[in-house]
């Protein structure tokens, strides 16, 4: 037997399941979050302000549009950088896994 769906009733499941994907990529968020706390990178950066590195959002808008950023942000981010965002050089963090990384990378490009 074939389910039929009212109006009503597709706009209800579009519904649940738009907010069952939310709750999914907040619980990714978070995780990606933990990871970035785990690994000290919270200490010196903020998702939306300046701390002593930049924020993230601000280096989410500087990549933006640009098809290697996830690539350029990963590599900043195991070798470390200068000068690229003032005086005070950035660490590197070699020890992190390539997942780590690009979860790292994705999220911190996610930012806004």
């Amino acid at each position: 037997m074939a389910k039929t769906y009212t109006r009503r009733s597709a706009r209800i499941a579009q519904t649940a399941a738009l907010c069952s994907a939310a709750v999914l990529l907040s619980g990714v968020a978070l995780a990606n979050e933990a990871l970035a706390q785990k690994n000290n990178c919270l200490g010196c950066h903020a998702v939306a302000h300046k701390l002593v590195g930049p924020a993230y959002k601000d280096v989410a808008a500087k990549y933006a549009g640009q098809a290697d950023a996830q690539a350029l942000v990963m590599e900043s981010i195991r070798n470390g950088s200068a000068g690229k965002w003032g005086d005070l050089p950035m660490p590197p963090h070699p020890k992190l896994s390539d997942a780590d990384l690009k979860k790292l990378a994705i999220w911190v490009l996610s930012a806004k």
